[in-house]
């Protein structure tokens, strides 16, 4: 447990990213509720994910860690839910059986709510108002009552989130993910493309697999993992207030959780070593995630990761990659190496969305599906390159068919991004095309697998 840490240890410290509320009584009270409410997930459950997480970090799994770019009230609705986990399943079995490797599954669901902002105002037409910082915080419709920020709206995120989980549950533990049922997650506006074709052909061999293994005595009334998956949940933990509303300290261990989700993250704009984030951040026992962009320093990293996992616990620590695709080879190596040198047991993610984003001719925020392609790509050479394990993707994607990034199977032009542009703040990968990035990083995987075992066969003989 981390010396001299409580769950409010964070106030008072310097803050970046925080909405500022005019009625602090207000607020008060929205967090004295929130600490009355049940938690939202529970310790054994982080713990289950960090030592699966430590598999990650050893080179014996790969992370998946994919969902909405900024949840939203107005968005919310059970089929949005199932329709974007049924996509990271096919994600999964994509990867799972394409590279034979277990894969953890994580969702940027139940609580990503919270949008840090380049600017703290927006100005249209000559009128400034405070910017959308998601929808725990203010509203996104361009008008004075709705951008004000709104306390209140932290108990709304968590009831939504409360039920976006019992739906995940049941999903991922009542038969929805059963393997069986392969062939029926591919959505209709999938299964007539080149990428639902490809999958469709895939679940024909895993089917195939699948009655073979019956024939022998093994069903999913026998083995469990064949018709139920582990799911679990992240978000950004950027909305402090919240975060420390929903820390519990576990009954069994003594050790303190963010019970709003699995695992959550320090952003690339809050990852300050002196910071609020950081401090609450370093007592939490989840397993943290520390995106890592192109003017984080090495020195920075090493502090970042001494105050957060000072034991060098395996699992505790995702460092996720955003560079942008043409920087990769200019920053990512330095990084890497300096995490070899010390020593440290950390899982290498790559987010290929956040610095790939443009904004096009048209005036719509996008990122070119080829720019994200070559990002992915580029961080596998590297990470072959050094030595290193490349163990991780975080993706923004939905199982609604929007037109929000340009390219992919279906060729998505400028002209074309109007037509189902829907994200409430960044530009997410539809079905289809995360079923593409699926597939090119099952190849990656495996060739970097092959690799590994090439490498180990080696030094034996």
């Amino acid at each position: 447990m981390a010396q001299d840490w409580t769950p409010d240890s964070w106030r008072g410290l310097p803050i970046l990213q925080v909405p500022e509320y005019g009625d602090n009584a207000k607020v008060e009270a929205v967090e004295t509720e929130l600490r009355r409410q049940p938690p939202l997930v529970f310790a054994g459950e982080a713990r289950r994910l960090k030592q699966q997480l430590a598999n990650v970090a050893d080179g014996k799994a790969f992370l998946l860690q994919g969902g909405d770019c900024a949840e939203s009230f107005a968005e919310f609705s059970a089929n949005n839910i199932r329709d974007t986990f049924r996509v990271i399943l096919q994600m999964a079995v994509v990867l799972t059986f394409g590279a034979a490797c277990p894969v953890v599954k994580v969702g940027r669901m139940a609580g990503q709510f919270a949008k840090p902002r380049s600017e703290p105002v927006e100005v249209q037409d000559g009128v400034e108002l405070p910017s959308y910082r998601g929808d725990i915080v203010n509203g996104i419709e361009f008008e004075t009552d709705q951008r004000e920020p709104n306390p209140e709206r932290m108990l709304r995120a968590y009831h939504q989130a409360a039920s976006t989980l019992n739906l995940l549950r049941a999903f991922a533990q009542g038969g929805f993910a059963d393997l069986q049922k392969v062939h029926q997650w591919n959505l209709d506006f999938v299964a007539d493309s080149p990428e639902g074709e490809r999958y469709e052909a895939l679940a024909e061999r895993i089917g195939e697999t699948l009655d073979f293994m019956e024939a022998c005595g093994l069903t999913g009334d026998a083995v469990a993992q064949l018709r139920e998956t582990e799911f679990y949940t992240s978000h950004e933990g950027l909305l402090l207030r919240y975060e420390e509303a929903l820390t519990r300290q576990d009954s069994l261990t003594g050790g303190w959780y963010d019970c709003s989700a699995h695992l959550v993250w320090i952003g690339d704009r809050t990852r300050q070593p002196d910071g609020a984030h950081v401090e609450f951040f370093r007592g939490i026992e989840n397993p943290v995630g520390i995106k890592c962009g192109p003017t984080l320093e090495t020195d920075d990293l090493m502090k970042l990761i001494e105050v957060l996992n000072p034991e060098n616990e395996p699992g505790r620590i995702t460092l996720i990659s955003r560079m942008g695709h043409e920087n990769v080879e200019k920053y990512l190596p330095a990084l890497i190496r300096a995490v070899q040198r010390e020593g440290f047991s950390v899982v290498w993610s790559s987010d290929p969305m956040h610095g790939n984003t443009i904004k096009a001719s048209s005036g719509y925020k996008t990122r070119p599906f080829d720019r994200i392609l070559s990002e992915v790509r580029r961080v596998f050479d590297v990470h072959n390159a050094e030595g290193s394990y490349a163990g991780g993707i975080h993706v923004e994607m939905t199982g609604q068919d929007v037109t929000e990034c340009l390219g992919g199977a279906q060729a998505i032009d400028d002209d074309g991004l109007s037509q189902r542009y829907h994200t409430h703040c960044d530009p997410r990968l539809n079905a289809m095309q995360a079923l593409e990035l699926a597939f090119l990083i099952a190849e990656a995987l495996k060739e970097q697998r092959a690799g590994q075992r090439q490498k180990v066969a080696a030094a034996a003989s």
